[in-house]
């Protein structure tokens, strides 16, 4: 578990150089075709940056925002916040922060850069649907969650992948609506090949950009989801009330109104249920439910 930590630090500062070079390779290229002058690097620069340095110290502000969730005080579930300052007393954790989701779906995330700065959110329906043993089973995965720095990872992929996915959707307005019909008649008239060439290779990253930037955050192991669960188990010495937990999440048909593709890898199980094609599956961000019941029962 460690070993799984001291990857998850390293696997985040990977993921802020390479949306770095991501951002600016988009931003160069956007300001290159647009015809922005020498500028457009420096423009680069600060645009990446700043998304990163504002994906590190707000992302977990944006993910709450993105989640329409609301802080919970002591007084209005005296159990959920007991059970979390018990928990995080038993892990080693200062208490995180506590949200709420007002919906009927059951589900829980974690968010934030560290554990000093950690929230834990779940929904309404969770409350209601799971009982005491289970509860505390969602609790501690989320609580080990922070415990190996997952929260850094995978809040940095949410709001990174927006990073780009916007700056991307930015150039290819601004080349359709006039930008690149003006950069297309000045290479005419200069003969400019190299622009050209700039333009299309601006086209298919502009494309392409959002496409990989998903498939980086997909390659954020889905072991992180194993990991948890039986770290998760460990701290409540009892594996069974995650598995049930699992078991009533997933088996729960209504879909999560405030999750979206951005955000559904930080919940405990997939939140889009009936939201998605049969391609879909196929970029999964979690291991399927049952093979986690089944490693969760083999540690009974």
């Amino acid at each position: 578990m460690y070993a799984s930590i001291e990857s998850n630090v390293r696997r985040s500062y990977f993921l802020i150089a390479f949306f770095l070079i991501l951002v600016m390779a988009v931003a160069w290229i956007f300001t290159q075709v647009m015809n922005l002058g020498q500028g457009g690097v420096a423009i680069a620069v600060i645009i990446a940056v700043g998304s990163a340095w504002g994906s590190y110290y707000y992302s977990d502000r944006i993910v709450l925002s993105m989640s329409r969730a609301r802080p919970v005080e002591k007084q209005e579930y005296p159990y959920l916040y007991n059970t979390v300052e018990g928990l995080a007393l038993a892990a080693g954790l200062p208490t995180p922060r506590l949200y709420v989701i007002d919906d009927t779906a059951p589900n829980a995330f974690a968010t934030g850069r560290n554990p000093k700065n950690a929230v834990i959110c779940v929904t309404t329906g969770l409350l209601q649907k799971l009982d005491r043993l289970e509860l505390e089973g969602v609790i501690a995965h989320e609580m080990s969650h922070i415990k190996n720095y997952d929260i850094l990872v995978m809040t940095l992929a949410v709001t990174m992948v927006g990073v780009v996915a916007l700056l991307s959707d930015w150039m290819l307005r601004s080349m359709w609506w006039g930008g690149g019909r003006r950069r297309r008649r000045d290479d005419r008239e200069g003969g400019n090949q190299l622009a050209l060439i700039l333009m299309v290779v601006g086209v298919v990253l502009a494309i392409l950009s959002p496409i990989i930037a998903q498939m980086v955050q997909l390659a954020i192991s889905r072991r992180r989801e194993f990991l948890a669960d039986a770290s998760g188990a460990m701290l409540t010495r009892y594996p069974k009330g995650l598995a049930d937990a699992l078991r009533k999440i997933s088996s729960d048909p209504e879909p999560l109104e405030a999750a979206n593709k951005a955000t559904a890898h930080l919940y405990i199980t997939n939140p889009l249920k009936g939201q998605e094609g049969w391609f879909d599956h196929m970029f999964d961000t979690h291991p399927p439910v049952q093979e986690r019941i089944k490693a969760l029962e083999a540690m009974m």
